[in-house]
């Protein structure tokens, strides 16, 4: 399949590169004469006028581009323009993006467009502000003033300029508000978890385009093999549980929403060539389209592999991503999008080295290239092949609906072969497997009217899963005869919903809503060596199922102060269903069918814009259940439950400010507490502060940002004690220099990029996996998580543009 998959890749780069030069969709090269207006007027669906909207029309030959904001009645004017083609993008709040592509502005002649707008779905309603000149549109993160709870919106450019070329989502987001993660082997060269207000990987949900994924035995993530930064266009973090339409398996505690790459509106290639440290490489190739007709494609193509900076644990990546969309009509569009990963490492199931390894062989110390020792990099290894797909029909239905429905499958397929890190046996080594296909259908549909908004859905999935652990020789990997562990299950989730946005008022708005969040599970327990379920008594499998329902309220306010000034508050609840293993006890017997755990998030914030200035300030809290624990009777007989309740508070701040001359100040800080009710003792991987800073400047060929990142004091338990383990304050510091030949030359987007990560080298322990639960004295078979050695990265692009 891979072959094929690589055969593909190399026709789509040949066809891409001769359409970067063929003469299809050329425009017309004209003389600078007269200058012209462009003017219109922007609508809603029922024929209102949209105040407020930004205008931006972009120069389909130069990129030069022009902006204008719609007065009280809906109209707008840009004067002044060189004749030619146009692409016009309309934004206002509330709405989707329109945009009209291939707009000729003729020499003595005044062009007029008229739009009307239809109701954005929640992740796709964007800020104004975004668009126009000043500290909103460079600052890398921030609120919107649309936001109805706490979020922060990183920008495209953030993500191509200032993450390291093979970055994943965790370089993205982790200088958002009280967020952060750690690759121990080097940025995007491992499976990185990210925490944020306390909630550790699982407790939130992930999107990309609006569709969930996650693991079906756990709602964690692996979007390194999903979604690298190549793939990924923007994110929006949410830090609460979001409003009845905020679909997810774990909205829990919040939402991870990743974006696909934007189109853009003229036709080029690139081919990105760049060389890290740790012998990291990466080619990548991306094709786009340009408006042809009613259609627009984007492709792209990478390899990427590195010895990364832990001893012998390789990486190595090869990635495909394409999107499509045809405009069938002005009111009715389609969008394709799949991405292909093929995702290989020698990284052991530790992860990590003992105490005793650290100290005698270095902060780098993992694997050995020695046969005769237990922790042989021949004998840990991964191959992950994973796919997603969807296709996606919005239309106008008239009368103020819109409905935007997505189709969808994703595959993970990871295999998994790891030994003990202390024998060699005929059993030391574990051959793994956890794999699922999914099929999903995501259906929002809005209705806008006087009143306000209505949105409503249904979010369906049915997910198939196979997972197995096998005692095995790393010699040869001859397998035992029975499994440690192998079940096979399907769930089926159901996600109806409903919110209605009441328009009290021209700047007040109240909405309540409501969702119910159902999972059914199915589960056949295959017989096994007695870690799991035991012989079953003879019976080479046991079947039985579950079905887990939550029902989740929301209601928010948000009050438009000013133009661009806002203010909200939200109440929130959301749930997690227990993991698979709470069935995996003896003879599958479970006595008690667990409860989804809860949560309940109360805050407050605002948001205010101006050309020099943007600032974000929340307060939160949130009431939530906690992991679940397990007891087991004499009779071994298993009770799992909820492991108490636990509080999480604190207040964000998150600001940019335009200094001048092209440079810019950003910084957030957030000060808060995770505890448990019952004992006050902190949650592990809750610091207590987190601080940002970050300086960026720019003009039109350069740009410099240096970010760095405070985490304060937090803990890690032993496994049955909390605050074990003191994490010490740790910064992390990136900087970044993007020089860009812009000009009329075929290579006038042309760029060098280089980047440091870890700049000042910062040696530090991160996380601490205890040898035993029986003490928290620091011991010699503790499992460090360290930090990477500062990492230098080059690049080069050759964009080839079209003229």
């Amino acid at each position: 399949m891979f072959r094929v998959f690589t055969k593909v890749r190399m026709t789509m780069c040949i066809v891409a590169a001769m359409l970067v030069f063929s003469p299809v969709g050329r425009g017309v090269v004209f003389a600078q004469t007269a200058l012209v207006s462009l003017t219109g007027t922007v609508l809603d669906p029922e024929g209102k006028a949209v105040a407020n909207a930004a205008v931006v029309a972009r120069h389909l030959i130069t990129n030069a581009s022009a902006t204008a904001v719609t007065d009280d009645k809906g109209r707008f004017s840009i004067a002044a323009l060189p004749p030619g083609r146009y692409a016009v993008d309309i934004t206002a709040n509330g709405f989707a993006i329109d945009t009209r592509n291939n707009v000729e502005v003729i020499a003595g002649k005044t062009a007029t467009l008229n739009f009307t707008l239809a109701v954005g779905a929640i992740n796709e309603q964007v800020d104004v502000s975004v668009t126009l000149p000043g500290a909103a549109r460079m600052a890398p993160s921030q609120g919107s003033l649309e936001a109805r709870s706490a979020t922060s919106s990183i920008s495209d450019q953030y993500v191509r300029d200032f993450t390291a070329p093979v970055s994943d989502f965790s370089q993205v987001i982790q200088m958002a508000p009280g967020t952060f993660s750690f690759s121990a082997n080097g940025p995007g060269l491992s499976d990185t978890k990210t925490f944020f207000r306390g909630f550790k990987d699982g407790y939130y949900s992930m999107t990309f385009d609006g569709i969930p994924f996650n693991d079906t035995n756990d709602p964690t993530h692996h979007s390194h093999v999903f979604f690298p930064s190549q793939f990924v266009g923007g994110t929006v973090l949410q830090r609460s549980p979001g409003s009845a339409a905020s679909i997810g398996p774990s909205t829990f505690g919040g939402s991870i929403e990743l974006q696909s790459r934007h189109f853009d509106q003229n036709m080029h290639g690139s081919v990105t060539m760049s060389a890290s440290s740790f012998n990291t490489k990466l080619y990548d190739f991306q094709f786009d389209s340009g408006a042809i007709g009613k259609s627009h494609l984007y492709v792209d193509a990478h390899d990427m592999s590195s010895d990364g900076f832990q001893m012998f644990n390789s990486q190595k990546r090869k990635g495909f991503s394409a999107k499509y969309l045809l405009a069938i009509s002005p009111t009715t569009s389609l969008t394709a999008f799949s991405g292909v990963i093929r995702y290989k490492s020698n990284t052991p199931d530790t992860k990590g080295a003992t105490r005793d390894q650290v100290a005698k062989f270095g902060r780098n110390y993992l694997l050995t290239n020695n046969p005769a020792d237990p922790n042989y990099f021949g004998y840990n290894f991964y191959d992950v092949p994973t796919d997603f797909e969807y296709v996606g029909f919005r239309t106008d239905l008239g009368h103020g609906w819109v409905v935007d429905n997505k189709v969808y499958t994703l595959y993970y397929y990871n295999k998994q072969n790891f030994n003990s890190p202390t024998t060699i046996s005929a059993t030391s080594a574990t051959d793994k497997l956890n794999s699922y296909r999914k099929y999903g259908n995501l259906l929002p549909l809005t209705q806008t009217s006087r009143f306000g908004v209505l949105r409503t859905g249904l979010w369906y999935e049915y997910a198939k899963t196979d997972r197995y652990q096998t005692p095995s020789d790393p010699r040869t990997w001859v397998n035992a005869a029975l499994p440690n562990f192998h079940e096979k299950f399907n769930t089926t989730t159901i996600q109806p919903y409903i919110e209605y946005q009441f328009q009290l008022t021209s700047r007040l708005r109240v909405t309540p809503g409501y969702k119910m969040a159902s999972y059914k599970q199915d589960f056949t327990q295959f017989a096994d060596n007695g870690k799991t379920v035991g012989n079953l008594g003879g019976a080479p499998f046991i079947q039985h199922s579950v079905t887990y329902k939550s029902y989740q309220p929301s209601f928010d306010v948000h009050y438009l102060a000013q133009s661009n000034w806002s203010i909200y508050g939200q109440y929130a609840t959301g749930s997690n269903i227990p993991p698979s293993k709470a069935f995996d006890t003896k003879n599958a017997a479970t006595v008690v069918t667990p409860k989804p755990i809860e949560a309940k998030t109360w805050q407050a914030g605002t948001v205010f814009k101006h050309n020099r200035l943007t600032l974000d300030v929340d307060v939160y809290k949130t009431e939530f259940d906690n992991d679940y624990q397990s007891s087991t009777d004499a009779g071994g007989n298993t009770t799992f439950f909820a492991a108490g309740k636990s509080t999480s508070k604190g207040v964000e701040v998150e600001s940019t400010f335009a200094v001048g001359g092209g440079l810019f100040v950003y910084g957030n800080a957030t000060k808060g507490s995770s505890r448990y009710q019952d004992t006050n003792q902190w949650i592990q991987n809750a610091p207590k502060d987190t601080e940002t800073i970050g300086v960026t400047y720019g003009d039109s060929h350069l740009s410099v940002g240096v970010f760095a990142k405070r985490i304060g004091t937090m803990y890690n338990d032993n496994g049955s004690a909390h605050e074990a383990f003191t994490i010490d304050p740790i910064t992390m510091t990136n900087m970044f220099v993007n020089y860009t030949l812009k000009g009329s030359s075929l290579l006038g987007r042309s760029k060098l990029k280089f980047g440091v990560n870890n700049l000042f080298d910062v040696n530090a322990t991160t996380g601490v996996n205890a040898f035993s639960s029986k003490s928290n004295v620091p011991n010699g078979g503790d499992i460090l998580t360290v930090t990477s050695a500062r990492s230098v990265s080059f690049a080069i692009t050759f964009d080839l543009m079209k003229k």
